[in-house]
């Protein structure tokens, strides 16, 4: 498959996911970013644990398969733009610490995640 295409409909599909599953925890939770919080996470770790599979492998899969994933699926999944307007969104809400926990906690959480998909994935 062309990588162009794999990406194409892996970020097709990533976007939908993230649409079912961003607005369905934020509605859950009953504040503006929870979903965008859990799916970066989720993909912080997904990426993560996909690259650590394929790294250093003697047959790695093809590359159209693993850019379709990552850049794709991933990237279509999460989102810095929503990420940074739900910030802006606390702010004027005049919830600063809200705010300030939402930046924190996905940035470190982001980082602890892809750490952890990755070790994970190396050890598979």
């Amino acid at each position: 498959m062309p990588v162009p295409v794999a990406i194409a409909i892996g970020g097709a599909a990533g976007s939908l996911a993230r649409y079912w599953i961003a607005t369905g925890l934020t509605s859950r939770a009953g504040f503006g970013g929870a979903g965008t919080f859990a799916v970066n996470l989720v993909g912080a770790l997904a990426i993560g644990l996909v690259l650590g599979i394929v790294e250093g492998r003697a047959d790695p899969p093809p590359r159209w398969l693993t850019l379709g994933l990552t850049t794709g699926i991933l990237g279509g999944f999460t989102t810095f733009s929503a990420f940074a307007y739900d910030t802006v969104s606390h702010i004027e809400a005049g919830d600063a610490p809200l705010a300030l926990a939402y930046v924190l906690g996905t940035v470190v959480l982001g980082i602890v995640a892809a750490a952890g998909g990755l070790a994970l994935g190396r050890s598979l």
